[in-house]
């Protein structure tokens, strides 16, 4: 069963950093594209970032570009989105996201997948 579970969403202050993580089980995660997502309330979800399964290649929206990182850690089966610099307009629930069959190579940032976690809420305020 392939599931997905974020964690280290949390309050912080402008400014400041978060490491999520989406923990993969039911998959050998290694093989399979990893997005991630955000929703704020009142506001359409919007693709953040994505690493490719082939060549590790990453992508990121131009609204995070420059301050949020993704990584993979193929020994923990887990994807990371280190987030820093962060701005109160970060604030959202942000989700990991996989597809089956798996894809080798990031489709585009708006690609709806098949399979999500729960989500985390990451909220910056001071």
């Amino acid at each position: 069963q392939v599931q997905l579970v974020e964690s280290g969403g949390g309050l912080v202050q402008p400014g400041g950093s978060l490491r999520l993580s989406c923990a993969a089980s039911g998959f050998t995660l290694d093989y399979y594209v990893i997005g991630w997502f955000r929703q704020a309330p009142g506001k359409e979800r919007e693709g953040v970032s994505c690493i490719s399964s082939s060549d590790r290649s990453t992508y990121y929206a131009d609204s995070v570009k420059g301050r949020f990182t993704i990584s993979r850690d193929n020994a923990k089966n887990t994807v990371y989105l280190q987030m820093n610099s962060l701005k109160p307009e970060d604030t959202a629930v942000y989700y990991c996201a996989t597809d089956l069959p798996p894809l080798r190579i990031c489709p585009s940032l708006s690609y709806e997948y098949d399979y999500w976690g729960q989500g985390t809420q990451v909220t910056v305020s001071s």
